[in-house]
């Protein structure tokens, strides 16, 4: 499968018992259907985190083809408040695309102030604090 950024393969990883599948060259990260809802298990606000998941296509920005399917993907925002991210969603619901550290700033979000295992996961492969 190939990224549908940079045109480059993505690698699986597994975290937390779900595979990822991670662009190293842009740093975009894939998760297929179901996914997402895994990793968030446990988090404090899960169940009104992924309620919030909305078409959002007015901010013009160019849609991404889906490395499984390969048709353009919707818009999303997510988020609580005016904490806002806009991801890509498979029309089909093959899956979503994350730029860049979006889906650690997703699961931060799901989670509150509670630190969760997968978010130190990710933290660790990036790099982050």
């Amino acid at each position: 499968m190939n990224c549908p950024v940079c045109k480059k393969g993505l690698i699986v990883l597994e975290l937390d018992k779900v595979e990822v599948d991670l662009c190293y060259s842009c740093g975009g990260i894939w998760l297929d259907a179901g996914e997402l809802e895994l990793l968030l298990e446990g988090a404090a606000d899960k169940d009104h985190f992924l309620s919030s998941l909305r078409s959002d296509e007015g901010a013009g920005e160019k849609r991404k083809k889906c490395p499984i399917c390969a048709r353009r993907m919707e818009k999303i925002s997510c988020g609580i408040a005016e904490e806002k991210i806009r991801i890509d969603k498979c029309i089909k619901n093959e899956g979503y695309w994350f730029d860049k550290d979006e889906l650690q700033t997703i699961i931060a979000m799901a989670c509150g102030e509670k630190e969760s295992r997968v978010l130190t996961l990710l933290k660790d492969i990036f790099g982050k604090q």
